[in-house]
């Protein structure tokens, strides 16, 4: 891959259990049926975003991977996915979420250091502050709102489960014409 070619990346924890990614799937399901026009997220690209990055050469990929996640030290940590959302409000919503119960504190923390990792190698900082959540769909009209909102309501507290995070990851997103296609290009353990 030439050097100066863009890609676009960001840095993530993937959800991976089969058990946790059946019951987003069936709440994946409920969302649709409301009938509110949306774009839900595919099963295999459900993820905790860290850091969306952006298109950038391939040069500052290879410069990410050196002197940012090459340097994250840290024990895998328990994660608890719990609670439905919505940005910007459950009553006007855009993009609807899962919550993070426990872990988010560590995810928070790494999240800092990938940070400033990127902010020493010039990249403008993140302009929005970091809450930990998982995209499930992506809201892209109002018809049937009122369903999507008391949906939300009834899942407020409902617990997906709990995994064990021990990689972050750099994904490559190549947008098509059916949706992102991510690829793992770096993968920071946790150990």
């Amino acid at each position: 891959m030439a050097s100066y070619e863009k890609i676009r990346v960001f840095i993530a924890v993937d959800i991976e259990d089969p058990l946790i990614l059946s019951r987003l799937e069936r709440f994946k399901e409920a969302l649709v049926a409301t009938g509110v026009p949306m774009k839900p997220v595919e099963t295999q690209n459900i993820h905790l975003t860290l850091r969306f990055i952006g298109e950038i050469p391939r040069w500052r990929v290879e410069e990410i991977e050196k002197s940012v996640l090459s340097t994250i030290r840290g024990k895998p940590f328990r994660v608890v996915l719990k609670g439905v959302g919505a940005f910007p409000s459950p009553s006007r919503p855009r993009v609807v979420w899962v919550g993070v119960e426990e872990g988010a504190d560590e995810l928070r923390k790494y999240r800092d250091v990938i940070e400033e990792g990127l902010r020493r190698l010039g990249l403008p900082p993140e302009r929005q502050s970091f809450v930990p959540h998982i995209t499930l769909a992506r809201i892209k009209g109002s018809r049937n709102i009122h369903a999507l909102t008391r949906l939300i309501h009834e899942y407020e507290d409902y617990e997906f489960g709990s995994f064990t995070v021990e990689a972050i990851r750099l994904k490559k997103s190549t947008l098509t014409r059916h949706g992102p296609i991510y690829e793992t290009l770096w993968e920071a353990r946790l150990a």
